[in-house]
């Protein structure tokens, strides 16, 4: 799932109105960040095998650290830690490990057999969503779809900025998920992790985003003051 994890990005705005977007996004997206620089590291490994699932290539043979259940509860924890310190927001927090862990969640429902529980326990999960396209399509556009319409409700551009800036993310969004559908065969697992590292630059983008946008209702915690 790649759109569908923005999707939650957006839409926990409506959760935690006074967090930004950006942050949110991290959080949403947090495990498939992480990810890439375990790939380089070597600590966890990745096969590309054409055909093991209609919608990618991509064979997860070991990545109990990133996306093993009981580790992503960790990384929610911590990250969720972090930002109740930072901002001493109680409904951010409690909104930012959601968002982490709902990344697992939504995996759960795509990925084949091939989530880990927790490292050393040989039990693998996933309910194979990417075996069909037409049905990861529906579910993911209408997560994402959904997310926004929240977004959207929450705030309004404060500047052209905020509607010029929002819509291109969404649009680069949307064709980067067409490029992962159907484009070609990544070359390579070091492509993936360099690639997976640029959605460093999405998270730039959220951030631009928020700063050009306002709570819809006027209450306090304007989006451009928060963080």
């Amino acid at each position: 799932m790649f759109v569908g994890h923005f999707g939650v990005g957006f839409g926990a705005k409506a959760a935690a109105p006074r967090a930004s977007l950006g942050t949110l996004v991290l959080a949403s997206q947090f495990i498939d960040l992480l990810w890439p620089t375990l790939l380089l590291l070597g600590i966890e490994t990745v096969a590309i095998r054409p055909g093991i699932t209609r919608v990618t290539p991509l064979d997860f043979t070991s990545y109990p650290v990133s996306h093993g259940l009981l580790a992503v509860a960790l990384w929610g924890l911590l990250f969720a830690g972090t930002y109740q310190l930072a901002r001493r927001y109680t409904a951010g927090a409690v909104t930012m490990f959601a968002a982490v862990v709902s990344h697992w969640l939504l995996d759960l429902l795509t990925h084949r057999p091939d989530l880990p529980l927790w490292p050393g326990n040989d039990t693998k999960v996933g309910l194979g969503l990417w075996n069909s396209l037409p049905a990861t399509l529906a579910v993911e556009l209408a997560i994402f779809g959904g997310g926004l319409a929240l977004y959207l409700r929450t705030t309004r551009a404060t500047d052209r900025t905020g509607s010029v800036a929002l819509w291109g993310l969404v649009g680069f969004l949307l064709l980067v998920y067409a490029a992962n559908l159907f484009g070609s065969t990544p070359p390579g697992v070091e492509a993936i992790a360099w690639a997976g590292h640029a959605q460093w630059l999405l998270v730039a983008w959220a951030f631009w985003v928020d700063r050009h946008r306002a709570l819809a209702d006027g209450g306090p915690g304007s989006a451009a003051a928060a963080a």
